[in-house]
């Protein structure tokens, strides 16, 4: 019998029938085949810890016996409470005040509202759209489409549709360029700005990896350069971490690279280890402050059903308690060493014909090619040798868990650079995905 699930991003005449997974352990999921994949994606970059971690099981075990859901709004609860004290301990110095929500892209929903009323609050209520940068990408929901890359990104069927904002050219200069380099960058976003900062609520940005817009890597010094742009035109910062937050670049946030502090930060994705559904979008004391008056007009007008949930609070906090007593920075540092060592250093990877270009920040790396032709193919391949390989586009990655071992890196980065070496004639394009 056909599945009545509608999955996403797939392509209903060509999709072959989804693998159903029966469980879980460590870095490796567990089919109904009896198969054992190691997980290079880590469940679209979410499951830091890996599967069944025992403490983060627990935690949700324990809460469900004395708590699962309760409104947040007009009530409160400690799961909650503890968790918005610990996000303000651990994100860079002034994020004081924490709003929660059920998913990524509807945190970023709220950062927009947020930019908007904010100004709108401080009697500039032409300030009312957003700057996004080309190649970004923030969420599937109707806002976050609008501000998603309108060219080269996954929406532009839905244009006539989208609220129109603007967009500032991509920064090119990579992760490690000197401050000289990140000028023209710098100087393209000045350019945006001084022509319509009178109308921009916000410049909304990917610190430091552009993720499902094709795994751009940038430097910190774009984000000094924009913070000190955004001041200047009076236009709020607000960072997208949903993919980058919790260790993915190699610092507990992006923007601790740059010692930088936005003015909204949202965090989804890692902050409940990839064990339920739930985000948040922390703001500066200036931000909020601007929401004490006395008209109806200063309530913030948005309330998920499921914010706060103390379920995903609590396995959050754990979470968070395991990245901390693990060490779980130095262990990205391994994997960044294991990545850099078996990708960066192969030079016969880096020249072959297919790839355009090999990058690696944290526990990220990307293979991109010229053609998406060059990867048909390549997720059969790898799920062949163990691996479960998603790639999108022109892009082959791997975000891996923190958990994964060198071996098991090895034995990852190894699938992807034998796919290089063999003669792959195309299979089929059934795991050419749009998206990661």
């Amino acid at each position: 019998m056909t599945s009545p699930i509608w999955h996403p991003y797939a392509h209903l005449n060509t999709q072959a029938p989804s693998p159903k997974v029966v469980g879980g352990e460590g870095p490796r999921f567990t089919l109904e085949s009896d198969e054992s994949l190691l997980d290079a994606t880590c469940s679209w970059w979410c499951m830091i810890h890996g599967y069944r971690h025992p403490r983060l099981v627990r935690a949700i075990q324990r809460q469900a016996e004395e708590l699962c859901h309760v409104m947040l709004g007009g009530l409160t609860h400690e799961p909650a409470d503890r968790l918005a004290r610990e996000l303000v301990r651990v994100t860079p110095e002034g994020l004081n005040h924490v709003f929660f929500s059920d998913s990524g892209s509807v945190g970023m929903e709220v950062a927009m509202k947020m930019a908007v009323q904010y100004h709108y609050l401080r009697g500039k209520p032409a300030k009312h759209r957003m700057l996004s940068l080309m190649k970004a990408y923030h969420g599937d929901t109707a806002g976050c489409m609008a501000v998603c890359d309108p060219e080269e990104g996954m929406h532009s069927l839905f244009a006539g549709f989208l609220p129109q904002h603007r967009f500032a050219p991509a920064p090119t200069a990579p992760f490690d360029a000197e401050e000289d380099a990140v000028q023209a960058d710098l100087d393209a976003l000045r350019e945006v700005l001084e022509a319509h900062h009178h109308e921009i609520a916000a410049l909304l940005i990917e610190p430091l990896l552009q993720a499902a817009g094709g795994l751009n890597m940038t430097s910190p010094h774009y984000l000094r350069g924009a913070r000190k742009l955004c001041d200047e035109f009076d236009v709020l910062l607000v960072f997208d971490e949903v993919a980058t937050g919790f260790g993915r670049t190699g610092r507990m946030f992006a923007a601790d690279h740059a010692a930088v502090t936005p003015d909204i930060m949202v965090l989804s994705k890692g902050l409940t280890g990839g064990y339920l559904g739930h985000a948040a979008t922390l703001a500066t004391d200036r931000v909020h402050d601007a929401f004490i008056g006395d008209s109806e007009l200063h309530a913030f007008m948005h309330g998920p059903t499921f914010m706060g949930n103390p379920l995903a609070c609590r396995v959050a906090l754990e979470s968070l308690a395991v990245f901390e007593e693990d060490d779980y920075l130095d262990r990205i540092q391994a994997l960044n060493g294991v990545l850099r060592e078996e990708l960066l250093d192969d030079e016969a990877l880096r020249v072959h014909p297919d790839v355009v270009d090999v990058r690696v920040l944290g526990a990220t790396a990307v293979i991109e090619v010229h053609d998406a032709k060059a990867l048909k193919g390549v997720a059969d391949f790898a799920r062949a040798r163990g691996v479960w390989l998603r790639p999108f586009g022109r892009w082959l990655y791997t975000m891996p868990a923190y958990i994964t071992s060198s071996n098991d890196l090895r034995h990852i980065t190894g699938v992807m650079k034998h796919w290089f070496s063999t003669r792959h004639t195309p299979r089929s394009g059934r795991d050419v995905a749009t998206h990661p």
